[in-house]
């Protein structure tokens, strides 16, 4: 099976100097942050907090953007810009280097070199008491990914960067204080509006649950790494929300290609991107939740674990 880096040819949608579509997004996401927390509250809270909540997810998805390396080629700018948490409960520092480590192909969905896998190692599944494996049978279904997957993702990451702390990591621990200081400015900011913090808190959540969509079946347990990796050929609202990050296949398989490049490359490769994922694509994400509402795509433990020990 040939290789879509090789065959094809990334220069003609490669940045050249400031992106600056990307730099613009970025300030209107804050700017329209803003005007929600001022104006807003007096119309309606309900409406505040689901905007926050679409902001959140916005500036996620701008935040996937920066780590690798837009708008700028600066890593320090593109850190600076996006300083301000607006969902409140990852540090920019632990999510790139998380989801770097994530870019080793040859290791997605490995349980334990996978930072962002749901799979569990076979045999440490068969240890977990009933009410956890339960639980996380609910979240593996799509409407427990969005609803549960927030609290329960970062239980599990502030659990693991806490380990690392008391094992002597002073970078996890340089990434929780910058990050603190990022959320105390964000509460600063919320205190001088009409918004409550605990709108500010809820539309987080809402902006992580939303992510949630688009991270529930990037990736399947398959023997090719290349096949791992989906393609949603959704144009709708949570296209544009995630900046284009459902065309999954493609970014993973060039992960400098900006987000405003992504359809223009799937749509004049289509045929190799799909080919190289042995098909493993879905029309939408209507598609997606009228599959996997309420049902696992997949198990919780890894079911070809056995064949890589």
């Amino acid at each position: 099976m040939s290789d879509p880096r090789r065959d094809i040819d990334c220069r003609k949608v490669m940045p050249r100097g400031v992106e600056w579509g990307t730099l613009l997004l970025i300030l209107l996401c804050y700017g329209l942050w803003l005007l929600v927390l001022l104006l807003l509250p007096e119309v309606s809270l309900g409406l505040t907090v689901l905007c926050l909540g679409g902001l959140a997810a916005l500036h996620s998805s701008l935040t996937h953007e920066a780590l690798h390396g837009h708008p700028f080629r600066s890593r320090l700018l593109n850190e600076a810009l996006l300083f301000l948490p607006l969902t409140l409960f990852i540090p920019y520092g632990r999510f790139r280097d998380t989801h770097l480590a994530h870019h080793q192909d040859e290791r997605l969905t490995d349980p334990y070199d996978d930072p962002e896998s749901n799979f569990q190692d076979p045999a440490v599944w068969a240890q977990m008491p009933g009410w956890r494996r339960r639980l996380m049978r609910v979240n593996n279904t799509l409407l427990g990914r969005v609803v549960l997957g927030p609290l329960l993702g970062q239980i599990c990451f502030m659990a693991e960067d806490w380990h690392l702390v008391r094992m002597g990591d002073r970078g996890v621990l340089r990434d929780w204080v910058l990050h603190a200081l990022g959320v105390g400015l964000v509460f600063s900011i919320a205190i001088a509006t009409p918004t409550p913090l605990w709108a500010l808190c809820l539309g987080a959540y809402i902006g992580l649950a939303l992510v949630k969509i688009r991270t529930f079946l990037e990736h399947r347990a398959h023997q090719d790494c290349h096949s791992r990796t989906v393609v949603i050929e959704d144009r709708g609202p949570l296209a544009w929300l995630f900046l284009n990050n459902n065309l999954h296949i493609v970014h993973h398989l060039h992960p400098g290609v900006p987000w405003y490049a992504l359809p223009k490359l799937y749509q004049a490769n289509r045929d190799s991107y799909l080919e190289a994922n042995q098909g493993y694509s879905y029309r939408s994400y209507t598609e997606v939740f009228a599959r996997y509402l309420l049902r696992s795509k997949d198990p919780v433990p890894h079911p070809l674990w056995s064949s890589k020990e």
